[in-house]
């Protein structure tokens, strides 16, 4: 993981336990002695994240609806360093105003973007529950986003970046699958992996639009690219997370036909998990 990551050294569960109680019925020993828990059950991991985000990130309020994907902290707060690093390297001020593009329900990116950089955020989503959700974790804890609902679906940044608005960043997590179906698919696999008949209450869940788009993730940044054009002096550095390292090729030349100044993949590591963001930015370095 990133050197500045809290979770570099894994999980003390015997402090989180203490935190949460109640993660203390979802531990058990594995075979080398070492106590974990079960990372399939939405409940145990759920108990997780609200005992990391108190501990580490002083958050005192958490939680979502059922179905609503659960992220894991670390490797979240590793795009948000990763972030950092880049807006450093372009002499960007301290004071920094990002966008999160698809927050959920969860909130993660502002909460740890404000917590460990104190950076300010504007959240977007077009699930009014996922915004009602995010809104009270927001409000609860006095977090300095603004929570707000994309009424026009097909639009990333339209509506919810203002005239004469400027932001040093936005970042996007997006659907992965291109159809429900594949979604479905992807959910069995998973279970097929870990040798278990599939439980459709557990961890492998999450609300449509958090899973999938017409044609994809690939669809899904191609057309954020596009509308980046139009917001092109209002953002410094426009990024999303890519899942599928295929895709990197077609965005790349995608951002090359825009114009964009400056284009960057980061990759990061997470264990046996490598992951990536691609950044693009319309100034010139």
């Amino acid at each position: 993981m990133h050197l500045r990551n809290k979770h570099n050294s894994g999980y003390d569960l015997d402090k989180l336990i203490a935190i949460e109680p109640a993660l203390k019925n979802f531990t058990y020993n594995r075979a080398d002695g070492i106590k974990s828990i079960d990372f399939t059950n939405p409940d145990a991991v759920k108990l997780l994240n609200k005992a990391l985000l108190k501990s580490d990130y002083d958050i005192q309020v958490w939680d979502i609806p059922a179905q609503f994907l659960c992220p894991p902290v670390p490797g979240r707060a590793d795009y948000i360093h990763a972030l950092k690093d880049l807006l450093d390297e372009s002499n960007l001020p301290d004071k920094v105003q990002g966008v999160d593009i698809g927050t959920g329900a969860n909130l993660i990116y502002p909460i740890l973007g404000s917590r460990e950089y104190n950076w300010r955020f504007v959240a977007s989503d077009i699930n009014p529950l996922a915004v009602k959700c995010a809104k009270t974790i927001a409000e609860l804890n006095k977090l300095p986003v603004k929570v707000m609902q994309q009424k026009q679906p097909n639009h990333f940044f339209k509506t919810i970046i203002k005239a004469n608005q400027f932001y040093h960043f936005s970042m996007c997590n997006p659907p992965f699958h291109a159809s429900e179906t594949d979604a479905d698919k992807g959910t069995q696999r998973k279970w097929k992996n870990l040798n278990r008949a599939p439980q459709a209450s557990l961890n492998f869940g999450g609300q449509a639009q958090e899973l999938w788009c017409e044609g994809g993730e690939k669809r899904f940044i191609l057309d954020m690219i596009s509308e980046s054009v139009t917001f092109k002096e209002q953002v410094y550095w426009f990024t999303s997370l890519i899942s599928n390292k295929d895709n990197v090729k077609p965005l790349k030349q995608q951002l090359k036909q825009v114009a964009a100044e400056q284009v960057k993949v980061i990759e990061m590591e997470q264990g046996n998990k490598s992951s990536r963001f691609i950044a693009w930015s319309f100034f010139k370095p």
